[in-house]
């Protein structure tokens, strides 16, 4: 069971988990391919990346935006729907010919809650104004 399942309250539903673009995974690709060349020396990196980001999870409930981190730790960065202010994307290039980008979830206090590599972040953008401004 995934963190976001565990740490429901009640009443608390899951509307939608982010998936990562296939492109989070070059880097993985990368170091398994240079496994060849280091005679499995890179294949404890590729291990790595796949593991962390296996681990990250990403989504939005009825009640709040989640992400979650950490292959044997834990960190995770939440907001309550009420305290969201901005929903913003960043995309490169590369992230607007291809589909991925940056969601920067901007609310009242300190911290934001950013997911990074997410397909299709105007998607996202929707899901979470959605969930936290319902029209009625």
């Amino acid at each position: 069971m995934s963190y976001i399942e565990d740490s429901l309250s009640d009443g608390e539903k899951i509307e939608e988990i982010f998936k990562l673009h296939w492109f989070a995974r070059v880097p993985m690709y990368c170091w398994i391919v240079l496994a060849i060349p280091t005679i499995g020396i890179t294949l404890i990196l590729a291990i790595y990346e796949y593991l962390k980001l296996r681990s990250l999870e990403q989504g939005v409930t009825n009640k709040r935006v989640v992400q979650k981190t950490g292959i044997i730790s834990r960190k995770t960065e939440e907001m309550k729907l009420a305290s969201i202010e901005t929903v913003e994307i960043e995309q490169s290039v590369f992230g607007r010919m291809f589909g991925y980008g940056i969601v920067k979830v901007t609310g009242r206090g300190i911290s934001d809650v950013v997911f990074k590599g997410v397909d299709d972040p105007l998607r996202v953008k929707r899901e979470i104004e959605s969930v936290s401004n319902p029209v009625t």
